[in-house]
């Protein structure tokens, strides 16, 4: 066991910069994606369709392919967050976000009515001066008897 890990050596020390990398990346993304939701994001029963959806088709597949890449990238980086020092779950909703997939807006308002990930959100939101995120009550959530 001892002598894989030595001879693998190269790629620990990899893995570890590019864990670094994108734990110093995602810290300083983050602040600025999360600050850039309207806060009634999660509000609506459809969203209405992005701004660049309507430009020239060449600008709308550039700006396409270059947010679905770095929802992507986000999002594994997330997950590989999970495991080690970073801000994983809110690494992971901000991937999902960007990204472009069939039923994204029904994913993205059950992630966000999760409590820690939305206390994460409007953390990072109270930081960047920006009011906090509203989302609807989920269905099975505990009621209080008054």
């Amino acid at each position: 066991m001892t002598g894989w890990l030595e001879a693998h050596q190269d790629v620990f020390t990899w893995l570890a910069i590019c864990s670094a990398l994108t734990f110093v990346i995602s810290l300083a993304i983050l602040p600025f994606l999360v600050a850039r939701i309207p806060e009634n994001y999660f509000l609506h029963e459809k969203r209405e369709p992005a701004p660049y959806k309507k430009s020239h088709p060449a600008i709308r597949l550039t700006a396409l392919i270059l947010k679905n890449t770095l929802g992507l990238t986000l999002l594994m980086g997330g997950f590989i967050m999970l495991f080690i020092p970073g801000q994983g779950l809110l690494t992971i909703a901000m991937g999902l976000l960007l990204m472009d997939y069939p039923g994204k807006f029904q994913l993205e308002q059950r992630v966000a009515q999760n409590p820690k990930v939305l206390h994460g959100l409007n953390w990072l939101r109270e930081r960047a001066n920006a009011p906090p995120l509203r989302v609807q009550a989920r269905a099975d959530a505990p009621t209080e008897d008054k």
